[in-house]
């Protein structure tokens, strides 16, 4: 129960922030953290884009090579491999 309290903290503290959450080796999805959920477990992003990532022996930190537009967009804590903030922009 700690391990999900501590992960679950650590969103909740990046609520706001613009995320890339990746499902699959080469899939997930990069949007803007809007809410957590402790019953299920997960998170909610609005502003979703599904994206493709690709590393290359040239580059091997995978970049996002392909987005498609979505809405908004629940993920099961369970489903996530991997979570990165991104830099906020500066507009």
């Amino acid at each position: 129960m700690s391990h999900s309290h501590s992960i679950l903290t650590y969103f909740e503290r990046n609520i706001g922030r613009k995320m890339l959450v990746l499902v699959d080796r080469d899939y997930g999805f990069e949007g803007k953290l809007a809410a957590v959920s402790r019953s299920p477990l997960g998170i909610w992003l609005t502003e979703v884009d599904a994206v493709i990532v690709r590393g290359t022996l040239a580059n091997p930190i995978p970049q996002v090579i392909s987005r498609e537009r979505k809405s908004e967009l629940y993920i099961h804590l369970d489903s996530i491999l991997r979570v990165e903030i991104l830099p906020e922009s500066k507009s």
